[in-house]
């Protein structure tokens, strides 16, 4: 039996950033997985989709091109080979990660995992075989699957989950989408720029229901652009396949009949078949419990990623496994959620981090907000990206930053300085007084930070 100081089970964005970082603690450290390194980022979620986001993005600006005095001709789009450009940039960063596990003395193993106790892990292979390892300390990082709701009747061919749409090599005329969450929106936005007619179903007052009313709206004023049809507060009676087409009947009586169905709703956690329950693992409702240090309630047992049920995002899981690595190897860490930045890629894009103004007002905290619209910049008016705005809230007695919202072009990089500036404890007039180069669109979050102090310059705004 080989023997190891952390074996981790699952090597998505979580698992494979905790065993890199062991290596580089001077550990010695395997890794387990049983399908393709990368996980569901990788392979099936963050990676591939922005992939065919720049393909929806480059066909936008086709179609656009005569706005910017280009002239092109008849303007077509090949699912097909956007599909094989996705799957060579997976297949790159796929092979990255590998060799840099390989180059950092980690060692793959390639099966199913089961805990057999605290210290050791079974391996069964694809061929049936088996291996032990031990291990002072395990880290569970196997990560969430799209939910399989039976009433939908799902059946990866005509009723899909966001995985299936990934590697669709035709368009399909028509595309209703069954949740109006953040993977709905995105793959609304998607196949609404490569040409299908797409009606979103959800079952909320509102899509995107976790951010800003102001957001949430300017993502739907552009969805009635685009013409994508969108039903809040309605539910889904039946999902039925006929004739290769798709039946859905809402509860309300309304029926649509369109080419394919996308379920987006929720995701289920990867924690059955793994031994945990007996083993002392506790667990709420597939969720793997632990503390702000990554541990269960099994000493030497961490877990780490979406299986933790926290925040369903690939860069917390990667920096959920780094604490977890540094307390496994002797040090004292804690996982601080404060300051999570977000990404949401419809277009416009939205990004957010800290708090949100809605939220404020729920808990009743008093908060100054400063906005600023993409439409007085003078970079996005050339960028020919009026659409959206930066709006950053502050506490009014500290000045500092506590969280901001951004709708609008490259809003998933502009979010980043916000994020750096509350990480630091730094203060509005921090961003304000901070040089900004011009033409920029980082000025944005400038103005926004000096209108809320009643100075922004290309604003008409409140007089100090």
């Amino acid at each position: 039996m080989k023997e190891f100081d952390i074996v981790i089970v699952g090597a998505g964005p979580g698992g494979y950033v905790a065993a890199i970082r062991a290596a580089q603690m001077g550990a010695k450290v395997a890794i387990v997985e049983k399908d393709k390194i990368g996980g569901t980022c990788l392979n099936r979620g963050c990676i591939p989709t922005k992939a065919l986001y720049y393909s929806a993005g480059a066909l936008t600006a086709a179609r656009r091109a005569g706005e910017f005095g280009v002239t092109v001709g008849e303007v077509k789009f090949d699912l097909g080979k956007a599909v094989d450009r996705k799957n060579d940039v997976v297949k790159k960063l796929v092979g990255g990660v590998e060799q840099l596990l390989k180059g950092n003395g980690v060692e793959t193993l390639r099966g199913s995992a089961f805990v057999e106790s605290p210290g050791k892990v079974g391996v069964t292979k694809s061929d049936g075989t088996a291996e032990e390892a031990a291990a002072k300390s395990i880290i569970i990082a196997t990560g969430s699957e799209p939910a399989m709701i039976p009433a939908f009747n799902i059946d990866r061919k005509s009723v899909l989950t966001s995985t299936e749409m990934l590697d669709l090599r035709e368009v399909p005329k028509s595309l209703l989408i069954i949740g109006g969450g953040v993977m709905g929106c995105e793959f609304a936005t998607l196949f609404s720029a490569f040409g299908s007619s797409v009606v979103i179903v959800e079952l909320l007052p509102t899509i995107l229901s976790t951010e800003d009313k102001m957001v949430s709206r300017t993502i739907l004023k552009r969805y009635k652009e685009l013409g994508v049809t969108v039903l809040t507060e309605v539910s889904v009676e039946s999902v039925t396949v006929e004739e290769g087409r798709v039946k859905t009947r809402l509860k309300d009586g309304r029926e649509f009949v369109t080419e394919k169905v996308m379920v987006s709703i929720g995701r289920s956690f990867n924690s059955t078949g793994l031994g945990l329950e007996a083993v002392g693992v506790n667990m709420d409702k597939g969720r793997i419990t632990v503390n702000e240090k990554m541990e269960t309630s099994v000493k030497g047992v961490y877990a780490i990623g979406d299986v933790t049920g926290k925040m369903l995002l690939a860069h917390v899981a990667s920096t959920q496994g780094i604490v977890a690595v540094q307390n496994a190897l002797g040090k004292d860490t804690a996982m601080d959620y404060s300051v999570i930045p977000a990404g949401i890629f419809t277009d416009p894009e939205i990004a957010s981090v800290g708090l949100r103004e809605k939220d404020a007002e729920e808990k009743g905290v008093p908060v100054k907000v400063g906005r600023f619209p993409y439409a007085a910049s003078g970079k996005a008016l050339g960028m020919g990206e009026t659409e959206g705005f930066v709006q950053i809230i502050a506490d009014p007695g500290t000045d500092k930053v506590l969280g901001c919202s951004i709708v609008g072009a490259h809003a998933t990089d502009l979010i980043g300085e916000v994020a750096v500036v509350m990480k630091t404890g730094a203060k509005l007039k921090d961003i304000a007084e901070t040089v900004h180069a011009h033409p920029t669109l980082p000025e944005l979050v400038m103005e926004a930070a000096e209108d809320a102090h009643g100075t922004a310059i290309h604003k008409i705004g409140r007089k100090r």
